[in-house]
């Protein structure tokens, strides 16, 4: 898979996902085998970009690998000068979001509205691309709703001003992420066009990847909620695709240490408050299958230190652990 002149370790991406894919999430997935990983979308407006948050979705200090960065907004010029700022800050890949299907996005013409408007979002894909330099992405849905799919003609004008690779998710922005994705879209864009294409929706086992990955003929994978509280959903859908096995699950203790190593990083990136915060629904996805009745999660909730997050982790795993493996978790200081 290459997108431009770099070459991706694999055809598996992280979907953008607004307070999802954080520096911590990202490098997380990375290291468990996403062949690029997507940050979070940041606005084209420049009055926002001083913002804690902004400031925070801006942050690529330590990162490995090729680094993606989404940008929303519906001015031209204004997107245009979001991808300068972003490459100039380390992006080395710019993708735009007509995507997003949230109320507060649309209302503003970005995201998925966009695709409502094609001489609009040319004029967007233009000023992008000749704003910069490095490659330019873009991330859509279907179309505006089931009886307006007009993928196939924005992924013409995409291709035709420039882009070099396309994500399309499986719904439309009325469908919102409802229902099931379809793929007979992303089958007929991929027919369409000869860059590359990339299926998105719905992915959540090895298995399903292989069937999207089958029928629409895609050049790679783009997984979004699956990989909440499962980052390793990327080594077993790569495992599967490469050798007709299905991988091992992660044993208990290798959960353990995992969600312990991404909530210490999520206090460490966002500082102990916000950290604690932020923690909550991670944590709530990894354990989503084992806490089934959430008694856990409703004592973790009310959590407000670092510390006693992490001391709660440790309690947990060691009451569902084996008594040998348990014994093997060091106590959080």
């Amino acid at each position: 898979m290459r997108i431009g002149t770099y070459t991706l370790d694999n055809n598996l991406m992280l979907a953008p996902m607004a307070g999802v894919t954080d520096r911590p999430f990202r490098q997380l997935c990375r290291r468990l085998g996403a062949g690029l990983v997507v940050s979070e979308m940041l606005s084209s407006n420049p009055r926002v970009w001083n913002t804690a948050k902004s400031m925070q979705r801006m942050d690529h200090s330590g990162e490995s690998g090729i680094r993606s960065v989404q940008i929303a907004g519906a001015d031209p010029d204004l997107m245009a000068e979001a991808a300068k700022f972003n490459v100039a800050n380390g992006a080395q890949i710019i993708d735009i979001n007509m995507g997003c299907p949230a109320k507060k996005v649309n209302k503003k013409l970005a995201g998925s509205a966009l695709l409502q408007y094609p001489d609009l979002v040319e004029s967007i894909v233009r000023s992008v691309v000749d704003a910069v330099s490095v490659p330019v992405t873009l991330k859509i849905r279907t179309g505006w709703d089931t009886d307006n799919r007009n993928g196939v003609e924005i992924a013409r004008i995409a291709q035709e001003n420039g882009i070099q690779s396309l994500a399309v998710h499986g719904r439309t922005r009325a469908c919102m992420y409802k229902g099931f994705a379809e793929y007979d879209t992303i089958r007929s864009i991929k027919q369409a066009v000869s860059i590359p294409v990339v299926a998105n929706g719905d992915i959540t086992s090895p298995e399903k990847a292989r069937e999207v990955l089958e029928y629409t003929e895609a050049d790679a994978l783009m997984i979004g909620r699956g990989a909440q509280g499962n980052p390793w959903i990327f080594r077993e859908v790569s495992h599967f695709l490469n050798t007709g096995e299905r991988l091992a699950p992660p044993s208990l203790m290798e959960q353990h240490s995992v969600l312990k190593e991404h909530v210490t990083a999520v206090h460490a990136f966002y500082g102990a408050q916000n950290g604690v915060r932020i923690a909550r629904k991670h944590v709530g996805w990894y354990l989503m299958e084992h806490d089934k009745d959430r008694q856990f999660r409703k004592v973790f909730n009310a959590l407000e230190y670092a510390e006693e997050q992490l001391q709660a982790i440790d309690h947990y795993f060691n009451n569902v652990l084996p008594d040998g493996e348990a014994r093997q978790i060091s106590p959080a200081a």
